[in-house]
């Protein structure tokens, strides 16, 4: 009886390993589309916004709809920075759900190496952002803004340039984006609420409490848990916190594991929903409006004239790289963590380059931290253009390696 019994723990635990890499798995895979659709709207963007259409493209993102009773009378390029985007951090927040509770960041040991890579991640940037430009104008503003990686534009770079490596690479870039994307949420939270208006906050909470409720009540109809989203955003969005953050919220408070008899969790029916939602539609619109960047007036040079400018983009190109690679070893000199089998620090660094593709998280803290004008366009493209070189540093050592791995 008792070897029965361990047999049949063996199993389903086995069964539960092969359920999460399935969905890790299927995650990179949509990442990796709607990164490349990601890509093909930024580049549209540019190309328009330096067209004979550019005065159309500009009176289109200042489109203003929405019902001014509820001071959301936003513009159109608001509507995709504060509205869409909303869905990509809700997909974000269940992402982060999903890893804490069944994934790799629910062993604390294999967590470690992710989460100090994404420390450090952040930490390096910002420093090397706030070095370069201390003293110049806007000189402290700009340095949240090399602490994100994109996870859609990353993993599409290392589906095209790193297949047949090893599948824990991929994990490991998973894990490291999750953890740094709830540090950039974080960071937003913090720095970019200048108006609190306590009422609705608690009002918002009240509404993310009650949704939470009903997870845990086994509630089930959308009818009910779409209003009390939209009402959280709303009154979030009127608190003065950055409304975005009602996504996370949200995706932090969807069961994840599934009961007995239950044809799939929540948090994985919902992925399932709003993922290619979030990466076909979502982040391609909301880059559309953000890198439409005019390239006149020195712009594409004021990324080396603007110390900010060039602060943004060394934290990407450099800070990233260092960063990454001085949490991953500081986890493992502390014993902490360890390299998973078949990966090698080469691998590492090669990961480490592509995690300074910023793009959309950071374009997001650069139109939080800078007033509209040449400088906010200047560091976005410091963003865009670090984002792109980090892509192909990033693409030539996984090129690298898998050469050497065949001639080995």
């Amino acid at each position: 009886m008792i070897v029965t019994s361990q047999r049949r723990l063996r199993r389903r635990t086995a069964r539960r390993g092969q359920a999460a890499f399935a969905e890790v798995a299927r995650f990179l895979r949509t990442e990796q589309i709607g990164g490349l659709i990601l890509l093909g709207a930024a580049t549209i963007a540019l190309i328009v916004a330096n067209s004979p259409a550019a005065d159309a493209y500009e009176q289109l993102s200042e489109t203003v709809v929405g019902p001014a009773s509820l001071h959301l009378n936003l513009s159109l390029a608001t509507w995709a920075k504060d509205g869409l985007l909303t869905i990509f951090f809700v997909v974000a927040g269940l992402e982060l759900k999903r890893e804490l509770v069944v994934g790799e960041l629910r062993d604390v040991r294999r967590a470690m190496l992710p989460i100090f890579a994404a420390l450090g991640g952040m930490i390096v940037p910002a420093g090397v952002a706030l070095l370069v430009a201390i003293g110049a104008p806007g000189g402290t503003d700009g340095w949240a803004v090399p602490t994100a990686t994109d996870i859609a534009f990353a993993l599409a770079v290392l589906a095209i340039a790193g297949s047949g490596l090893p599948s824990s690479l991929r994990v490991f870039l998973l894990s490291l984006a999750i953890v740094d994307d709830l540090g950039a949420i974080l960071l937003i939270a913090a720095i970019f609420t200048a108006t609190l208006n306590v009422l609705a906050l608690i009002g918002a909470v009240g509404a993310i409490a009650a949704y939470a409720a009903l997870q845990q009540m086994r509630f089930r109809g959308w009818w009910l848990y779409l209003p009390l989203g939209v009402t959280a955003w709303v009154l979030l969005h009127a608190s003065g916190v950055h409304a975005t953050l009602a996504g996370v919220a949200l995706g932090l408070a969807t069961r994840v594991k599934g009961d007995p008899g239950e044809r799939e969790a929540p948090a994985t029916w919902l992925e399932h929903t709003l993922q290619p939602i979030s990466a076909g539609i979502c982040v391609p619109v909301f880059a559309f409006f953000a890198a439409g960047i005019p390239i006149k007036g020195g712009t594409l040079s004021g990324i080396f004239s603007d110390r900010v400018a060039l602060g943004v983009f060394l934290g990407l190109l450099v800070g990233k790289l260092v960063g990454v690679l001085s949490g991953a070893a500081l986890s493992t000199r502390l014993r902490l963590a360890e390299l998973p089998t078949g990966l090698r620090w080469r691998d590492l660094a090669a990961v480490a380059a592509l995690t300074g593709c910023g793009f959309t998280v950071s374009l997001l803290i650069a139109e939080l931290a800078f007033p509209a004008g040449d400088q906010q366009n200047r560091i976005k493209m410091a963003v865009l253009a670090g984002s792109l070189v980090a892509a192909l540093l990033g693409a030539a050592g996984l090129r690298r390696r898998i050469r050497s791995q065949a001639e080995g």
